[in-house]
């Protein structure tokens, strides 16, 4: 039973190291389009995805996996021509990060469960500083 464990938590490691990736080059965006008055929360933001980026495929190696190498580009949700668009990427960029660490979160266990709760506290509340306002449960699907 705990090989199917460990590779839930690769599985899900292998997904966060993605998202991470989309979020360092997504944060390159916002950081050139936003004004000058959150140009240092969005390079904040881009230092602490990249610390999480180079961590999780540190964590891969150590769970036996070869981590995922970055895309060259990634697809924007939507066009970011100016600040008030860069600033709604980085909210999105966040919500996407909080998705994958909750599932993370759910199929990890010790270290790596608690590395990935704070990883997940951490981009809910980038989130609601980016949007100005939070969600109920970040990291969860609303299901219909």
């Amino acid at each position: 039973m705990p090989l199917v464990s460990s590779d839930r938590a690769l599985d899900a490691a292998q997904a966060a190291l993605a998202a991470e990736h989309a979020a360092v080059y997504g944060y390159g965006v916002v950081g050139g389009r936003v004004g000058d008055e959150r140009r240092a929360e969005a390079t904040t933001a881009y230092d602490a995805h990249r610390a999480r980026r180079d961590a999780l495929a540190r964590t891969v190696r150590d769970l036996g996996g070869k981590p995922a190498a970055a895309a060259a580009a990634y697809a924007l949700p939507f066009k970011v021509p100016d600040a008030a668009a860069a600033i709604r990427l980085a909210a999105d960029l966040e919500d996407r990060i909080a998705g994958v660490y909750s599932d993370l979160v759910r199929a990890a266990e010790g270290p790596l469960r608690q590395d990935a709760a704070g990883a997940l506290r951490e981009a809910a509340v980038r989130a609601v500083r980016w949007r100005g306002s939070g969600v109920a449960f970040p990291g969860l699907a609303e299901r219909l």
